[in-house]
């Protein structure tokens, strides 16, 4: 036996022997991608180790009754992952005939193995959902290149819920001010001076500075960017004695091109390429 058929019977090993499978059939097509997804998760050799150990046992009753204890701590983790990887499976089953060879390259199992890693590592249902989303829409190469599938991994790892939640205050509301963003999340106005202020501001801060978000910016017909013009009636004496307040109500913001395709490939499941209509 080749080294490729030792590789290929440890993937199977991996896809078959974890007990909680669901639809073998569908995951034998895509062994190579649920192997690889596994493989980034730390918890999941240990427990592959141990069944095949216990198989083999000669007090194998009562060692897998042990086994059958130990992997109960693991049941919600597990499931968790088990459905990831169906949904996963199921949405590949839509990708073309034709770009299968991309399912099985390397450059989309690395991008595989980076995602599930940030899986692991993500503390919400939500985030979880969006890796989900971006790997599986990731599988068309006519999608989203490579280099944006990294980066936007990089953004789920590095924003919070809470960062998604002004995300999509401004996706669904293109133009949405402020004041606008924190009323979708909260009916209480904090004083400028409060946590809630300077946590408010920081977020904004955060997606803007990062290229997701801006405030809202006029373009010409070849898509530059117009300056603004002077504010009239700009008297002396005229400006306020406060500073711009952090639920500032006039203006409004949108998200950049590179955040808008961010939306589209981790938020919404069904993605279609963006400009394509």
């Amino acid at each position: 036996m080749d080294n490729e058929d030792k590789h290929i019977r440890t993937e199977e090993f991996i896809v078959y022997d974890l007990a909680i499978i669901k639809n073998r059939s569908k995951w034998k097509r895509y062994y190579k991608v649920i192997a690889n997804a596994m493989s980034s998760i730390p918890w999941v050799g240990p427990i592959i180790s141990a069944q095949k150990e216990f198989s083999g046992d000669p007090e194998q009753n009562e060692v897998n009754d042990l086994y059958q204890e130990w992997l109960k701590v693991h049941k919600h983790k597990i499931e968790e992952l088990m459905n990831s990887l169906d949904e996963v499976t199921e949405r590949l089953e839509t990708v073309p005939d034709q770009l299968e060879n991309r399912i099985n390259s390397e450059e989309y199992l690395s991008l595989v193995r980076r995602a599930f890693k940030s899986w692991d590592n993500a503390e919400t249902k939500e985030k979880k959902e969006y890796i989900v989303n971006l790997i599986s829409n990731s599988a068309s190469t006519n999608m989203c290149p490579d280099d944006l599938v990294r980066l936007f991994n990089d953004w789920l790892d590095q924003y919070h819920e809470i960062h998604f939640k002004v995300i999509r205050a401004i996706y669904q509301n293109n133009g949405i001010t402020r004041l606008g963003i924190w009323q979708s999340v909260s009916s209480i106005i904090p004083r400028e001076d409060s946590a809630e202020a300077d946590l408010f501001k920081l977020l904004i801060r955060d997606l803007s500075t990062g290229g997701v978000i801006r405030q809202y910016r006029e373009t010409n017909y070849h898509g530059e960017f117009v300056k603004k013009a002077p504010a009239k009636g700009n008297f002396k004496g005229s400006s306020s004695s406060t500073m711009e307040s952090a639920f500032e109500n006039s203006k409004p913001y949108q998200l950049t091109e590179l955040g808008s395709q961010f939306v589209h490939y981790t938020m919404n499941q069904v993605v279609k390429r963006i400009g394509s209509a």
